[in-house]
């Protein structure tokens, strides 16, 4: 069992999970790094204005063309640790196939919420990448004219990320619905309240 609960082995299945969760790391850390480029940004802009008066041009479009990057770059990687908010107390008390079948009914119905959610981003970003149009039509941020596709594209493209985490959960709960295991791998385990301070704090350590 590792720190972040989830179970690992040889199996194609589990070195399928440690792969992608290499990926969904890369992007937690390039989220965080968005926020702290975010606060630096931010102390500048308040210094500039107060002593040279002159606050930095397009501050709020730039804030919003970060925004995209940390909230949807970690949604991958919370999920594959089960940091998400859920019904853990009725979730809890399940046990067996029981709460794997649950688990995986749960999976499914959020892996087709998510391919909605794929299809209506990649429409929203694929209407803004369009290069024939002319300039001053074109998808843009109101101040410094910053162009939104590239903000547009983070959300399918995390989100997909996101939808090969579910399919992974969906593989890993059927898994051990069939098999009826208690500590199946590449699935995030639920932990007691013990339990879980100990991983964190095995993990700030």
């Amino acid at each position: 069992m590792s720190t972040s609960n989830v179970a690992t082995d040889a199996t194609l299945l589990s070195r399928l999970d440690r792969g992608l969760f290499k990926l969904e790391s890369v992007m937690n850390l390039i989220a965080g790094l968005m926020i702290f480029g975010l606060v630096c940004l931010a102390v500048a802009h308040v210094l500039s204005r107060k002593f040279f008066n002159a606050p930095l041009p397009g501050f709020v479009d730039w804030v919003e063309q970060f925004m995209a990057v940390f909230a949807f770059f970690g949604i991958a990687y919370c999920h594959r640790l089960g940091g998400h908010i859920r019904m853990d107390m009725l979730v809890g008390k399940l046990k067996g196939r029981v709460l794997w079948a649950t688990e995986w009914f749960s999976s499914v119905f959020m892996i087709l919420l998510v391919s909605v959610l794929i299809y209506g981003s990649y429409y929203h970003f694929d209407r803004a990448f369009d290069l024939a149009a002319p300039w001053f039509s074109r998808d843009s941020s109101m101040d410094i004219a910053i162009p939104l596709w590239p903000a547009k594209l983070v959300v399918p493209f995390s989100l997909s990320v996101l939808w090969l985490r579910l399919a992974l959960h969906i593989w890993g709960f059927g898994r051990a619905f069939k098999t009826g295991a208690t500590h199946p791998v590449a699935v995030p385990l639920i932990q007691d309240a013990a339990s879980l301070a100990a991983h964190e704090a095995e993990a700030v350590s």
